[in-house]
């Protein structure tokens, strides 16, 4: 069985180059990560359809399988971060049912404290929505727009509403499994959706009050004003930003810097 052989070899290579972390990208058999856990000290990580941290040396994470590889290999260097499992400068080992691969990790290209938290939910399904707003669009037409998750009090403080706001008093909740259409329908709005760290969403066309000549934001050239208000608002907020150009290019925002960026419409 492939997955069988390259995860031992996935496993030696991580202990010649001294790293403490073997990546699945796909789920392996049972089997073959109990006899990991068993034998090395290694913490194994798999990407799969469940989300689970409680134990520190069998982590699972849910990951949208529609990301590439590079933003998949980006969000989980973020997390590993985060949670201290490995250090800037350290590499981890990654291997599927067809390739092995070393990753090293650099922190200034990520983004992290908070990305994997309570709201880790919310944020995946509507990066989820983001990528089919990419592709699909809206009536045929493209889209953009911005969703920001989380310490909503604060952001609230540096934004205001440029439309009377759809959402007021109504309970309707990213995760919910009817609100997708709705939410596609009001991204059409220009502005930002504000969504709560649970994921009901309190306002639709909201402009974020955003100077990014005050505020030391690291980001790379080019960068249109959609994104750099996302990424300004996650500087000055807790918040974490996901924003849609109409060019599809989707980008994720923690603490002024760019977690992720991918545009689904190109092939990598």
């Amino acid at each position: 069985m492939a997955i069988d052989v390259l995860s031992q070899s996935a496993v030696e290579i991580a202990e010649k180059i001294n790293s403490r972390v073997v990546l699945f990208l796909e789920a392996p058999p049972k089997e073959i990560e109990s006899r990991i856990l068993s034998n090395t000290e290694l913490t194994v990580v798999v990407i799969g359809p469940v989300f689970d941290v409680r134990n520190r040396r069998l982590i699972r994470l849910s990951i949208p399988l529609t990301l590439d590889r590079e933003s998949v290999l980006n969000l989980v260097s973020a997390f590993l971060l985060e949670q201290g499992l490995i250090k800037e400068g350290e590499s981890f080992v990654y291997v599927s049912s067809s390739e092995i691969g070393i990753r090293p990790v650099k922190r200034n290209l990520f983004a992290v404290n908070g990305f994997f938290s309570q709201s880790r939910s919310v944020v995946q399904k509507l990066l989820e929505i983001a990528i089919e707003l990419s592709i699909e669009g809206r009536e045929g037409h493209p889209i953009g727009t911005i969703f920001v998750v989380g310490d909503v009090k604060n952001v609230m403080k540096h934004s205001h509403s440029m439309l009377p706001n759809p959402f007021k008093g109504h309970k309707i909740n990213v995760l919910d499994r009817n609100s997708k259409e709705i939410i596609k329908e009001f991204a059409q709005l220009d502005g930002a959706f504000i969504v709560s760290s649970r994921g009901r969403i309190l306002a639709a066309g909201v402009y974020l009050e955003v100077d990014p000549k005050s505020l030391d934001l690291r980001l790379p050239p080019g960068l249109g004003s959609r994104h750099i208000a996302a990424a300004g608002i996650t500087k000055l907020t807790k918040a974490t930003a996901i924003s849609l150009s109409e060019s599809g290019t989707i980008r994720i925002f923690k603490n002024g810097m760019m977690l992720l960026e991918y545009n689904p419409r190109m092939k990598y």
